[in-house]
């Protein structure tokens, strides 16, 4: 095996892109999470809404997945959710043993006034990036997540 730039302990940060992820997630998430806040809404229902939007329904599996949270985390958003009237739930059609989940108009509305804080913060973000930067960019991300989803 040779060496590489990551053997060694000067520069492994700013070399190693992991670092850089999560770096920028959290950054993203603290961004985010103060402009949702004033809405009443934190990063788990964030997640939960977004998920929701574009598949009017799913279980919480999938939100799980889609969301990348728990699934005991996210069923008890989903719970919270429930009780604050920006969920319904309903017996799946293909699979009675499923529970699925829909955004209500309430927690449409909710989703609409967040995505314009989440609008602001991606702007921000990506201002200095062309859409063909941007394209790159997610194919990259996805191409990792993939092999990673296969460790």
């Amino acid at each position: 095996m040779t060496k590489s730039r990551y053997d060694s302990p000067a520069h492994v940060k700013e070399n190693w892109p992991f670092y850089w992820i999560s770096q920028i997630n959290a950054a993203y998430s603290d961004a985010l999470e103060r402009r949702i806040k004033l809405h009443g809404i934190d990063i788990p229902r964030w997640r939960a809404m977004m998920s929701l939007y574009e598949d009017k329904y799913l279980s919480v599996s999938e939100i799980a997945q889609f969301s990348a949270q728990k699934l005991n985390t996210t069923t008890k958003v989903i719970q919270r959710m429930l009780n604050d009237g920006l969920v319904t739930t309903r017996i799946s059609p293909q699979d009675g043993r499923v529970t699925e989940v829909c955004l209500t108009e309430k927690g449409d509305n909710l989703r609409k006034e967040a995505f314009v804080e989440a609008r602001y913060v991606f702007d921000n973000s990506f201002s200095e990036l062309t859409q063909e930067e941007i394209d790159i960019l997610n194919s990259t991300l996805s191409g990792v997540l993939k092999k990673l989803r296969k460790l």
